[in-house]
């Protein structure tokens, strides 16, 4: 029935677990509540800090840009001055950061806070390497890390900003730089690993002071693989000398199989195990297993105390965490369940005074039963019952006044205070002054609530301090940005008087084009006209030149025929010559014959020299004919070659009519290609027109909306004077409250 606790120890714990059964659901409630409300405080607060190098690295990019050298200093790290501005700003907001610097692409810090942490690189095997190489994305697109718990001395040489509990374990943000989507860098933030610590215990407002403790552990490693499932992340609030409710780790804590404690840190010393089995404690063992874990029933399971505890266990990553976290809110199963109610406190005195008054009536009565009458029994009997009554009354009251209604006053006169608003919330109800009932219970959520209130009015006091240095910076730059704004609307103004001047100029230029197209379509009108009658003169020498031609062709057949009968003539000659010749021989040889015949060939000679003389004379006109001849085929062939060369200039006088002609096509084809580049000319400048039409009244609207520009200017001055009076009075309101000023969350 009692397990591994023993009858001894298990049965007290069994009996109060029995008389609480009924608070088994509020108890799971409280359980839930504390660990979702503590996973969210995790995670918004890391959530807050990426916003915060998210802003912080727009606004790097935004002045590095912009910045040129003669803006940057000389001992400055080759950086804007403007970063040491920026970077002093978000250090300023971001309490929990100890530092914040830049890496180069080379892992060498180029930037930080912590001047003396310049120039260190963080080559590969570094403290940093596995989470640069992660945030590189290994050759994916990079990514934002949250990279630890890691040990770091550097963390020790920053010191605290926010906890009082400080060591050299850091986690670290790793946001990447990019430069044309190559990484060239990373911004870092470091942070205490003690923070979280401190924001998952909240010592003040322990719902379970004695034994409570949250705590996170490693679930499932996903970057920080040497880290083993079940190894602490986080500082116990045990291992703190300050907690006075036990044994604490730093001096150790004695079980039965040894003492437990740590050398340096809990955070990668501590595993969760039980030290009767050396295995993981079955809260963290099922929250690792399952995801969650929830259990508050008696007997509970061990912690590394060996002590039953009971709570709820959760696993959860936080933004760009690579590794899985769990973390467990437990509580003692014995101050859990030590509850004892009003009505249950009540109850025993009213049993034992109505027992005693039992007894005492029965043996009254026994004595004076015999000794008195019927009547002075009773009247006795009566005395007695109002004399007990009166004494049960006042007892019962004053027992009501001191155990009900004077803590019931304490914590009306506590409330009320804060109710009125100018409370102390420095202050807490202390717990040891009632009694274990539902006023202690009550006495435990009230210091909760005043803890979470005073926790909100920090941050407002903190968001109001911000919205009041914000609200200067903007009247600042309000009133920079109305000078430039002035600046630029007198700029506008010029530029609008220019583009109106520009306007006009266009206007006359559209009148000017539409003037120059009526004249170059009078112009073209005129000279179709002119080209369409050149046109014709051409076509008709065309014509003339081809009869011309023609003619010519005509005479150079008929030359080509003449010379032709001068050859057949000069053939003819050539015959006649050869019959002179023939003719002259044989007179010749006819004389002859006539001497030798003497007298009687005298006649015959005669004939013979008439005939030689006769061909003498056919010889001659036949020279001079073929004198002749040669004469007519010479200028026949003079006449041959003119009549070559004027049929070749014809041709060449048809092909310069042919250009002629084409050349009219032409320049009419160019008189219409003008006539369509000026129309597209005058169709531009009417879209020009019509541009400027447009510009003219989109002008007049930019100058309107400069105007109302300089008025929102103005009324965003009255407005930032609105929230600087806003400020101021919640400032006020804040004031009213007394704070823990050392306190950050």
């Amino acid at each position: 029935m009692f397990g591994w606790l023993g009858w001894k120890q298990g049965l007290p714990l069994w009996w109060s677990y029995r008389l609480n059964k009924q608070l088994k659901e509020d108890v799971e409630n409280i359980f839930e509540g504390i660990a979702e409300t503590r996973v969210n405080v995790l995670k918004d607060w890391t959530g807050e800090y990426w916003r915060h190098l998210e802003r912080l690295l727009e606004q790097m990019n935004s002045i590095e840009s912009a910045a040129t050298q003669a803006n940057r200093t000389s001992a400055g790290n080759g950086y804007p001055e403007a970063w040491n501005r920026l970077f002093a700003a978000t250090f300023s907001r971001a309490s929990d950061l100890t530092e914040i610097f830049v890496l180069d692409s080379n892992g060498a810090v180029s930037y930080s806070t912590h001047s003396p942490h310049l120039g260190r690189e963080y080559a590969s095997g570094s403290l940093l390497s596995a989470g640069l190489d992660y945030s590189r994305g290994d050759g994916r697109e990079s990514r934002k890390c949250l990279f630890g718990p890691y040990a770091d001395p550097m963390t020790l040489q920053t010191g605290s900003r926010s906890s009082p509990f400080h060591d050299k374990m850091t986690l670290l943000f790793i946001h990447p730089i990019m430069k044309e989507g190559v990484w060239s860098g990373a911004l870092c933030a470091r942070v205490p690993n003690d923070v979280i610590g401190d924001m998952i215990q909240r010592e003040s407002g322990h719902v379970y002071p004695d034994s409570g403790d949250n705590y996170i552990f490693m679930a499932k490693p996903g970057l920080n693989k040497q880290i083993a499932p079940g190894t602490a992340l986080s500082r116990s609030r045990f291992e703190d000398r300050t907690f006075t409710h036990g044994e604490n780790l730093k001096d150790g804590v004695t079980t039965d199989w040894g003492v437990v404690s740590v050398k340096d840190h809990t955070e990668l010393e501590l595993m969760f195990t039980d030290p009767a089995t050396g295995e993981l404690h079955p809260g963290v063992a099922s929250t690792i297993r399952n995801g969650s874990n929830l259990f508050v029933e008696f007997p509970g399971y061990s912690d590394y105390r060996h002590i039953p505890v009971i709570g709820k266990g959760v696993t959860f990553q936080l933004p760009h965490c690579p590794d899985v976290w769990g973390m467990m809110c437990e509580g003692d199963l014995e101050e859990v369940y030590r509850v004892r109610g009003i009505a249950w406190r009540q109850f025993r005195p009213h049993a034992l005074l109505v027992g005693g008054f039992g007894i005492v009536s029965a043996i009254l009565l026994f004595l004076i039963a015999e000794r008195f009458s019927s009547l002075t029994i009773a009247l006795g009997a009566l005395a007695f019952n109002l004399i007990f009554g009166l004494f049960i009354v006042s007892s019962l009251h004053r027992r009501s006044s001191r155990r009900i209604v004077r803590p019931i006053r304490k914590i009306n006169r506590f409330i009320r205070i804060n109710a009125e608003g100018k409370g102390d919330l420095t202050q807490r109800l202390d717990t040891g002054e009632f009694d274990d009932d539902e006023t202690r219970e009550l006495a435990k959520w009230i210091n909760n609530m005043i803890d979470s209130l005073e926790g909100i009015m920090l941050k407002v006091k903190l968001a109001a301090g911000d919205v009041s240095s914000s609200q200067q910076l903007l009247n600042e730059s309000t009133v920079t940005t109305a000078a430039s704004t002035e600046r630029v609307s007198g700029k506008v103004h010029d530029m609008l008087r220019s583009i109106r001047r520009q306007l006009k100029d266009i206007d006359v230029a559209k009148d000017v084009a539409d003037e120059m197209r009526q004249t170059l379509l009078m112009l073209e009108e005129k000279a179709s006209q002119q080209i369409t009658i050149a046109q014709g003169e051409v076509e008709r020498i065309g014509d003339k030149m081809s009869q011309i031609s023609t003619r010519v062709a005509d005479t150079n057949k008929t030359i080509r025929v003449f010379m032709d009968t001068a050859n057949e003539i000069r053939g003819v000659l050539n015959v006649i010559e050869e019959i002179s010749s023939q003719t002259n021989l044989l007179a010749l040889n006819a004389a002859i014959e006539a001497a030798r015949v003497g007298e009687h060939g005298k006649g015959f000679a005669v004939v013979a020299t008439e005939i030689r003389k006769l061909a003498d004379m056919t010889r001659m006109s036949t020279e001079e004919v073929h004198g002749f001849v040669e004469k007519i085929s010479m200028h026949a062939q003079e006449a041959y070659s003119s009549i070559m060369e004027g049929t070749r200039v014809v041709t060449e006088g048809t092909e310069l009519v042919a250009a002629a002609t084409e050349t009219l096509g032409d320049a009419k084809a160019d008189d219409s290609l003008k006539t369509q580049v000026i129309d597209e000319v005058v169709v531009l400048m009417e879209k020009v027109a019509a541009v400027s039409m447009e510009n003219r009244t989109i002008s007049t609207e930019v100058e309107g909306r400069v105007q109302e520009l300089l008025t929102d200017i103005v009324n965003v001055r009255h407005t930032s004077n609105n929230v600087e009076a806003i400020t101021a009075f919640m400032q006020q309101l804040v004031g009213q409250f007394r704070l823990t000023e050392t306190r950050k969350r």
